[in-house]
């Protein structure tokens, strides 16, 4: 064997590992993104079902601009169809409202956010699920008593719970059974 065909037989080996080295690359580059990027893009978007006579589905802005003038207490929940978070809280929200909801008083409303834009504008949603806490018609925090404010709970200066971001079951339970308390202490006109 000459000197030129172990040379040129060693390139080739060369050349092969390195062909298989940038396919072993490729191979691992394209399982690391379907595997992050991936619930995104096949996440499930059918609509979100909801288990709750109690809970008001908002179509457009004067839906829940009704509600707000005519309810003590909202409690709403903006969500998306493709956030598995919402999915996961979805039951939880429903339960809620069957236990807490009372006509007048207290209510539980649904804005998607991809479907009623305007609404989630008005209150910079920026991220889902996201609960906010209204009041007489103006979002306005809840006395929680022990809670402190942490990455998914929103605290008003006065420490009020003013929004829970994110499927924070714990929290938002807290925070509807302190409006469920605060009203039974009032009285209706």
């Amino acid at each position: 064997m000459s000197k030129s065909e172990t040379g040129q037989d060693s390139f080739q080996i060369t050349l092969l590992s390195q062909i298989k080295m940038e396919t072993i690359y490729i191979i691992i580059l394209a399982f690391l993104a379907v595997l992050f990027i991936g619930p995104a893009i096949f996440a499930n978007r059918s609509p979100i079902p909801e288990l709750s006579q109690n809970v008001y589905k908002i179509k457009e802005a004067g839906e829940l601009d009704a509600l707000l003038s005519s309810t003590t207490h909202l409690v709403v929940d903006f969500y998306a169809d493709w956030c598995p978070p919402c999915r996961a809280i979805a039951p939880v929200f429903s339960k809620l409202a069957d236990a807490h909801s009372k006509n007048g008083q207290i209510a539980f409303v649904k804005v998607n956010v991809d479907h009623v834009q305007d609404v989630a504008k008005r209150y910079s949603i920026s991220a889902m699920p996201t609960f906010m806490f209204f009041e007489k018609g103006a979002p306005k925090g809840v006395a929680v008593e022990g809670m402190q404010g942490r990455r998914s709970v929103s605290l008003t200066d006065d420490g009020r719970v003013a929004k829970v971001c994110g499927a924070d079951r714990q929290a938002l339970e807290a925070v509807v059974q302190a409006l469920g308390s605060n009203e039974g202490n009032l009285k209706e006109d």
